[in-house]
C-alpha cells in the first residue's frame, strides 16, 4: 500500500508513493479539501490541472446533505462528483465540535488567555443553556448547522457512513478539542479517543468481511488518528497507543491502521515539534497526514518532521476573499493598486489563471462580484499549494530540500 522510494537524510522527511483503489500517490502530497463533493468554485478538470492528486471530503456535511445513501447510490464518492482519482473522507469529528459550538480550531490564537472553553460545555450564541454538542463514552449527540435538528454520531456509524460513502481512504472517529482546553481535560479526550479507535477499527473489519463475503466493492482502507492536543507526554503516549493497536472481536485479532492521521490543535510556534514527537514512535512502513495543515510555511516543517499527506481548506477558502499565493506571499487583489496592473498573478507561474488574465481582471471580476472571480483565484491558489508541495518531494528525492526550505523562506512573507 505504502513505499518509501527516499529518506531525508537529515529529519524525518521521506518521498513515498501511496497506493488507493483509484490510482497511486506521490507523496509528500497535498490532499485538495472538497467538503460536500465539490471543490469549491473548480470543476473536476480544473482540480485536476492544477496537479492535485487527491480529493478528501466531510463526512458530516454529506451525511447531512444529500445523505451517505445517496452518495452511495451514486456510485460512491469518486463517481458522484465526477473524480477519477483516490479519495479521502475524513470523520466528521472536528466539524461535530466545531460547527457544534465554539472554541474548536486547528491553531492555537497567538497568546491567547482566554477562558477554556470544553466540548462538553459548547453553548449556542445568544446565552442559551442548551448545549449543542453532548459527549458520552459511547459518541455525541449534536445539532445540525443547517436547521438545528438533532444527529447522534457514534465510532461504529462514522465508520458505516464512510463505508457507504466509498471513499479509498477513511479515519477513525476522534474528539477534536478546543486548544485552549486543560491538560486534564486533553488526557481525557485523548483517553476516550483511543477506546473510540479500537471500536472504528473492529467495526471497519467487520464492513470489510461483509463485502469480501458479499463480493461487493473494494473496502477502504483506514487511517487512526493521534490526539493530545500541544502536550508531548499525551502526544507520545497517543502515538504508541494508535500505533499499536489491532482489531480485537469475535472475528479474531486481526491487522491494525493502515495509516494515521494527527490531528487536534498545535500551537503555530511548536507544531513543528509536536508533529516530531508522533512521527518518532509511529511505525515508519505507514503513511502519515496531518489533518488541517496548509500554510505554505508549516507545510515545509511538516514534510521535514515525517508527513506524508497534508489537507486544508486555506488555498480555495483564501481564494474567495480575493487572497492570493505568490513566492514572496500573499497580497489581496482588490487593493487599488492592481486595478491597472496587467501582469499576471505571479510571472513564470504556469496556472490556467496566470497564462490567460492580469491581475487587473482578477480585480475587476472581483470588485463586480463576478463568479468567475472564485474559479480563476482558486485555481491559482490550489495550484501554487499543490505545486509548491510537489517541489518538496524533488527537493527529497534530489537531495535539494534544505535549499528549496531556505530560499523559500528567504522570500516569503506572511
Amino acid at each position: 500500500m505504502f513505499r518509501i522510494e527516499k529518506k531525508m537524510e537529515k529529519g524525518f522527511g521521506r518521498a513515498g508513493v501511496l497506493e488507493t483503489l483509484h490510482g497511486s500517490i506521490q507523496t509528500p502530497a497535498f490532499v485538495t479539501v472538497g467538503t460536500k463533493a465539490t471543490v469549491k468554485a473548480l470543476t473536476p478538470a480544473q482540480v485536476r490541472e492544477t496537479g492535485a492528486q487527491v480529493v478528501l471530503a466531510n463526512t458530516y456535511h454529506l451525511y447531512l446533505e444529500p445523505g451517505e445513501k445517496v452518495v452511495e447510490q451514486g456510485g460512491g464518492l469518486g463517481k458522484f462528483m465526477g473524480w477519477d482519482g483516490p479519495t479521502m473522507t475524513d470523520s466528521g469529528g472536528f466539524q461535530v465540535f466545531s460547527l457544534g459550538g465554539k472554541g474548536t480550531s486547528k491553531i492555537t490564537p497567538h497568546k491567547q488567555h482566554s477562558d477554556i472553553l470544553q466540548n462538553v460545555r459548547m453553548f449556542p450564541e445568544g446565552g442559551s443553556e442548551a448545549p449543542l454538542v453532548k459527549i458520552d463514552e459511547d459518541g455525541v449527540t449534536f445539532k445540525s448547522y443547517k436547521d438545528g435538528s438533532t444527529h447522534r454520531f457514534t465510532p461504529e456509524r462514522s465508520i458505516e457512513i464512510q463505508h457507504a460513502i466509498g471513499a479509498d481512504i477513511i479515519f477513525a472517529f476522534d474528539e477534536c478539542t478546543s486548544p485552549t482546553a486543560s491538560y486534564e481535560y486533553q488526557k481525557e479526550a485523548m483517553e476516550r479517543t483511543h477506546r473510540w479507535a479500537a471500536r472504528c477499527l473492529e467495526r471497519h473489519r467487520e464492513l470489510k468481511v461483509e463485502s469480501e463475503k458479499l463480493k461487493v466493492g473494494n473496502s477502504p482502507t483506514i487511517f487512526g488518528i493521534v490526539q493530545g492536543g500541544r502536550h508531548e507526554d499525551l502526544r507520545k503516549e497517543s502515538a504508541r497507543v494508535i500505533g499499536g493497536m489491532l482489531a480485537r472481536h469475535s472475528l479474531g485479532e486481526g491487522g491494525g491502521f493502515d495509516g494515521f492521521g494527527i490531528g487536534g490543535s498545535f500551537d503555530k510556534e511548536d507544531m513543528g515539534s509536536a508533529v516530531r514527537w508522533v512521527n518518532e514512535l509511529l511505525p515508519e512502513e505507514k503513511p502519515r497526514h496531518l489533518l488541517g495543515i496548509g500554510d505554505p510555511l508549516d507545510l515545509f516543517g511538516a514534510v521535514e518532521n515525517g508527513c506524508d499527506l497534508f489537507d486544508c481548506v486555506a488555498p480555495t477558502r483564501q481564494a474567495r476573499t480575493g487572497s492570493l499565493y505568490t513566492r514572496h506571499g500573499r497580497f489581496n487583489i482588490e487593493n487599488a493598486k492592481y486595478k491597472t496592473d496587467f501582469s499576471p498573478i505571479e510571472e513564470g507561474c504556469e496556472c490556467s489563471t496566470c497564462k490567460t488574465f492580469t491581475r487587473a481582471y482578477l480585480a475587476h471580476l472581483f470588485r463586480s462580484n463576478e463568479i468567475l472571480a472564485n474559479t480563476l483565484a482558486s485555481i491559482h491558489n490550489v495550484y501554487f499549494i499543490v505545486q509548491l508541495v510537489k517541489k518538496m518531494r524533488q527537493g527529497i528525492l534530489d537531495g535539494t530540500f534544505s535549499k528549496l526550505k531556505e530560499d523559500f523562506f528567504s522570500r516569503y512573507a506572511r
